[in-house]
């Protein structure tokens, strides 16, 4: 049977703008044509993390992720099926889960640390993305959205980039770049990759 959807992942380093560039790509594309899903959604619960010498848990392992949960749930999408999840909360106390549902689309994108580590969904994709970043530009964005966003301190944040974030990017992601269709240089901006993107996609699904 023919699968349905042009699927696409998005990987790149923790502040790289992997988030922002599927929802401007998204943004850009007629509506309802395409729909996102965020590996961040499939995080295993706190209390199965693993945690570093230190006692610290660690978020930035692969094994932090139910990637079987999400290769199922891509294949449902594929096969013309809605999935539901439970909303990711980075663990901020206080804050109420919502449910997402994710309506199958001509365009699925996909993105995410490690979508490119696991293989069964790596060999999903019809196109992988790569979208990079110096590593001073992902932890000053980092060191912001995570005060902003999820309510972590600035020693935090330091301490899962030093022990947690950078060693899990250079074992887990880097060497999958070299198997991405496009690499997007996001130090100053991506408009032009998503112009790029959002003709082929058009073309393409």
């Amino acid at each position: 049977m023919e699968r349905g959807g042009y699927l696409v992942g998005v990987a790149g380093g923790s502040g790289s703008g992997k988030t922002s560039l599927v929802r401007a790509l998204q943004q850009a594309l007629p509506a309802g044509m395409a729909c996102i899903v965020s590996q961040d959604d499939y995080y295993h619960p706190k209390e199965q993390q693993s945690v570093d010498s230190n006692g610290k848990v660690n978020f930035d392992l692969p094994t932090a992720i139910d990637l079987i949960a999400l290769e199922r749930d891509l294949r449902r999408l594929l096969d013309g099926k809605p999935i539901i999840r439970e909303e990711y909360t980075f663990n901020q106390e206080g804050k109420a889960a919502r449910l997402i549902e994710m309506q199958p689309a001509p365009v699925i994108l996909v993105e995410g640390l490690f979508v490119l580590h696991h293989q069964p969904v790596r060999d999903l994709f019809d196109l992988r993305v790569y979208i990079d970043a110096s590593e001073d530009s992902q932890l000053e964005r980092r060191l912001k959205r995570d005060a902003v966003e999820r309510g972590y301190g600035e020693d935090d944040v330091r301490y899962q980039w030093e022990h947690h974030v950078l060693p899990a990017y250079r074992q887990f992601l880097l060497p999958y770049r070299h198997l991405c269709d496009l690499h997007v240089v996001n130090e100053i901006g991506f408009q032009r990759a998503v112009r790029v993107l959002r003709d082929h996609l058009l073309s393409a699904s």
